[in-house]
């Protein structure tokens, strides 16, 4: 099983991207991993919300294949402690050999077209984060769930 992870946009802060790069490579010990940032929209000011959201699914969209599991970081989507997203991330891996695609979406969220096509959704908090922090707590509770799917002493309850 291959988790992707796809973000719109790039980590800019040297301080997040040292701790993203910091769990991926650990990552590398448990599951590939692969991360997309598709780029920015340009011009934005000219577009309304909706034209943007568009434009955004339809790259999104394009990463993904019928056979993926699609999964929208959405602020409406269910809220898991680490065990409890440690036990789904073990049940997709065990239940499918599809891949699994985590994303993020551009600062208005989602199109309905990338929300009739996702699998689930999942909310790491009640509380708004930058786009630029969530991908850094993502990978972390990623981290996090494959060492407690391996008992190891890296989560205490």
């Amino acid at each position: 099983m291959k988790i992707t992870f796809i973000t719109v946009g790039k980590t800019e802060d040297a301080y997040l991207k040292e701790g993203i790069e910091k769990y991926v490579k650990r990552l590398k010990h448990y599951t590939k991993l692969e991360l997309f940032d598709l780029p920015e929209l340009k011009n934005t000011k000219a577009l309304t919300e909706d034209q943007q959201k568009t434009k955004e699914a339809e790259m999104i969209l394009k990463k993904v294949t019928p056979q993926d599991h699609l999964i929208l970081l959405d602020e409406g989507g269910v809220e898991y402690t680490s065990v409890q997203f440690a036990n789904y991330i073990n049940k997709r891996s065990v239940s499918s050999s599809a891949n699994i695609i985590f994303v993020v979406g551009g600062p208005y969220g989602f199109h309905e077209s990338v929300y009739q096509r996702a699998n689930d959704k999942l909310s790491l908090s009640r509380m708004t984060f930058s786009h630029q922090m969530v991908r850094l707590f993502f990978v972390e509770q990623l981290y996090r769930a494959y060492t407690i799917i391996k008992g190891e002493p890296y989560h205490h309850q």
